[in-house]
């Protein structure tokens, strides 16, 4: 990744007016896919992701089966119309590779044990792009995991942090992903404190890549607590209301 030209200007605002530390507004909807057995839509700036989870059910086919412990498969799709250029509707390697990645990063949430010889498919589908898409898939299959009822330590939340102009910014949006200088996503396990997933695409010096993540964690405790907000308004909403009113 190498800039060209400034994406911040002189009252320190980027290029959809947010401060340095700011977070997109994330939005999410959980239970919008009345076929599978948890889902979420998530709009995360501009990005809008749907989410389904299937399972635990019977593995096809057999043989990929363990006897230990569930099978996690992720698929991570973009829409052919969700980009400014019509993408291939075909797997590209880069949707592989997250899929693969977002796999990895949900697994040491999920008590996997509890389910031998069972799978559980995520279906992560990308109608609208907009930089920061594999974190915010994360962050909602995670919480249509919980919505599906499925076994967990904990809530994996997702968020990116890199470096712009020379400045380290919270949540890099599809500009600055492509002209800045550097891209770290974080997914993180707020309640166990550790890490699922770290990556890194650009140049850093060692204290600025202690603050990228440092900063990339302190979004994802921000996504983190939206997260449960989604969940609650689902099961507790109207309960919630009733206790707002009474006090």
């Amino acid at each position: 990744m190498s800039q060209t030209r400034s994406l911040i200007d002189k009252q320190g605002k980027r290029t959809d007016g947010r401060t340095v530390e700011q977070l997109r507004e994330v939005k999410m909807a959980v239970g919008v896919v009345k076929n599978a057995d948890g889902s979420v839509f998530i709009e995360f700036g501009k990005n809008k992701i749907i989410v389904a989870v299937y399972g635990p059910r019977e593995v096809h086919p057999k043989h990929m089966a363990q006897s230990d412990r569930c099978v996690l498969r992720c698929r991570y799709h973009m829409s052919p119309f969700s980009t400014d250029t019509r993408k291939n509707p075909a797997p590209s390697r880069r949707e592989v590779e997250i899929s693969k990645v977002m796999r990895e990063a949900l697994e040491p949430a999920l008590m996997l044990e509890d389910y031998p010889r069972a799978a559980i498919d995520v279906y992560v589908e990308v109608l609208q792009a907009d930089g920061g898409s594999r974190c915010a898939g994360i962050s909602a299959a995670s919480v249509a995991l919980a919505d599906a009822g499925i076994n967990m330590r904990d809530l994996v939340a997702a968020c990116a942090a890199g470096k712009v102009d020379d400045k380290i910014v919270l949540d890099i949006n599809d500009t600055e992903d492509k002209e800045g200088g550097a891209d770290m996503p974080v997914a993180y396990m707020p309640h166990l404190d550790e890490v699922t997933l770290l990556q890194l695409d650009g140049i850093l010096t060692r204290d600025q890549f202690n603050q990228c993540f440092d900063t990339a964690v302190e979004g994802c405790k921000m996504v983190y607590e939206i997260q449960k907000q989604a969940l609650m308004q689902k099961y507790f909403g109207n309960e919630t209301e009733v206790k707002e009113e009474v006090q």
